[in-house]
């Protein structure tokens, strides 16, 4: 990274002075026998802006060459900027410098300078407005409960902070009227609290943090997570079943054996009943009296 010294842009008194440099260097090889050697590699540097600002972007490009040869750009995103640069050499070192001012939001975006040589090398600045940061995992409560969702940004004081809910793909304004359902606060001016009370099921999903710049907006993302008090007891009733069910199960197989193994001894009590029945009643028959009939010889 580098500063030219005695170069600078028209200043104005009340926005503060942004000095960059980006170092897009092509080095020849040690030995002079052989040819140059060229980086492919695209420098690049993001820049965070949340307030109107002069600017001065420098790249610098070194070449074995002659420096007539290289050509020189500058694009903002896809679109060529024209003869708004500067373009100085000292020895083999070529550099570039491009001064402006970013007003809105319409500026912010890619710059990038263009070496082309043999190849070309380029270096971009992405300007952008400072990021939020709510909270990576999910936010997980209880029905009933109140939570605080929090959202900030690092060194940044926005103009106004908004809290969205998802409502499927479409993003719908908290209503702040409902004080006993949301509270939006912020104990410091670089974040944002979000209370949320009585909860319900329905409140799960995700609650966006928006902010708004003098430059653009920003916005980030918290997942919140209902549970129902039940929740952390259904795997123990899942068990519970289970076991209740495997019991039954072996249980209805116990029974079941068990009446298969007692039918062939019901059957042959069966015959033996039967068998003892017909023997009492050949006996029964054995044992009756018989009477003779004698008839009179004199008859």
């Amino acid at each position: 990274m580098c500063a030219l010294p005695g170069l600078r842009g028209p200043r104005a008194p009340p926005q503060p002075l942004l000095l960059l440099c980006l170092l897009a260097m092509v080095r020849p090889s040690s030995a002079d026998d052989h040819p140059p050697e060229y980086s492919n590699v695209a420098v690049e540097k993001n820049i965070t802006l949340q307030r109107p600002s002069n600017v001065e972007l420098t790249c610098q490009f070194t070449t074995s060459g002659n420096l007539n040869s290289v050509n020189v750009t500058w694009r903002k995103d896809d679109e060529l900027i024209e003869n708004n640069y500067l373009i100085n050499a000292t020895g083999k070192i070529l550099y570039t410098q491009y001064m402006f001012t970013i007003n809105d939001s319409k500026q912010m975006g890619s710059y990038s300078c263009f070496f082309q040589e043999e190849k070309e090398q380029r270096g971009t600045f992405n300007f952008k407005v400072p990021e939020l940061h709510g909270k990576n995992k999910p936010v997980i409560t209880y029905v009933g409960d109140s939570t605080v969702l929090i959202c900030k940004c690092q060194e940044c004081v926005p103009l106004n902070w908004t809290w969205y809910s998802m409502n499927g793909s479409v993003q719908v304004p908290l209503d702040v009227q409902m004080s006993d359902k949301y509270v939006i606060s912020g104990t410091n001016a670089n974040e944002t609290r979000l209370k949320i009370m009585h909860l319900s099921e329905e409140d799960q999903g995700a609650y966006w943090c928006h902010a708004i710049f003098q430059l653009g907006e920003s916005e980030d993302h918290i997942d919140l997570v209902v549970l129902s008090y039940l929740v952390p007891l259904k795997p123990f009733l899942a068990i519970a079943a289970e076991v209740v069910l495997l019991v039954a199960i072996i249980l209805l197989c116990e029974m079941y054996t068990q009446k298969k193994k007692n039918r062939p001894d019901d059957g042959k009590e069966f015959e033996q009943i039967e068998q003892l029945k017909s023997d009492d009643s050949n006996g029964i028959e054995n044992n009756v009296p018989r009477y003779r009939k004698n008839e009179s010889v004199g008859q």
